[in-house]
């Protein structure tokens, strides 16, 4: 078997323009990113850059225009079975209880309901809401809906955990505590996490390794760094540790200029 658990290999995706079908924009090029099996990636990058194709790529939802997709040595076909994805925006059912968000998963899996319940039951009181299960989404604060989001999830053990900016619309303190817990739980079952984000000192504090992007148009990997910061971590004081500032210095001289570049591509299309 292969050691690494995802690998994007030489990836391209290129769409036509919806203003103009002629019009051709390459979103990634030629990117290879990997993960290994119980390692904890994070990607930065301008906002608009093309994390998230990245990941909908890992995920099977995207189908590059050029390269390869390989799932623990075996090349991917259709929609990655053995992932996870964790979205920015919430994907629970309004009309559905927090304990019914969780064990929909299983239930499209074919576990009995009896069975589905219990180990939904299980998750929810993992994530630290035991007694919630009967509170529908809007009845539930939203660090609340992201511990329900992380245990629908996680019920279904997936062996890679794909995550895209999922604390960026928390407040920090919430934020922090939902981190703390999303690395309490890996570091239970190490499962392989590829994990995108626009905050420097939230990759920095939760990862094994951090891959820089450039701007876009054509984005592509310009730097990666080993995190060395000894774990177990808290998020909150990982961050006053010395190494992590020198990591954060050395991160940010790589990501600096391609920010300020997507920040006045951001500003040219909304002129």
């Amino acid at each position: 078997m292969s050691d690494y658990a995802l690998e994007l290999l030489s990836i391209s995706c290129t769409f036509h323009s919806k203003d103009d079908p002629g019009q051709r924009y390459t979103a990634v090029a030629d990117t290879t990113l990997r993960v290994r099996a119980g390692e904890f990636v994070s990607v930065v990058g301008p906002t608009g850059c093309g994390k998230s194709t990245l990941l909908n790529v890992g995920a099977g939802l995207l189908e590059p225009s050029s390269g390869t997709i390989k799932v623990f040595g075996q090349a991917l076909q259709g929609v990655n079975a053995r992932a996870g994805y964790m979205f920015q925006t919430e994907a629970l059912m309004p009309w559905r209880s927090a304990i019914d968000n969780v064990l929909v998963g299983l239930q499209y899996r074919g576990v009995p309901d009896a069975q589905a319940r219990e180990q939904a039951e299980a998750w929810l009181s993992r994530v630290g809401l035991s007694g919630f299960g009967d509170r529908y989404p809007h009845q539930l604060s939203g660090g609340m809906r992201k511990r329900v989001a992380l245990a629908q999830t996680l019920v279904l053990d997936p062996d890679i955990i794909l995550m895209d900016e999922p604390f960026s619309a928390l407040d920090i303190q919430t934020r922090q505590l939902m981190e703390n817990e999303v690395l309490e739980l890996w570091s239970a079952k190490k499962k392989a996490v590829l994990f995108i984000t626009h905050d420097l000192d939230e990759a920095i504090a939760m990862s094994d390794r951090v891959v820089v992007l450039s701007a876009g148009p054509a984005t592509h990997p310009i730097g990666e760094f080993v995190i060395d910061l000894a774990r177990p971590r808290d998020v909150a004081e990982v961050r006053t540790q010395p190494r992590f500032v020198e990591l954060h210095t050395q991160i940010w001289e790589v990501l600096r200029d391609e920010v300020l570049k997507g920040y006045a591509q951001q500003l040219r299309k909304a002129a």
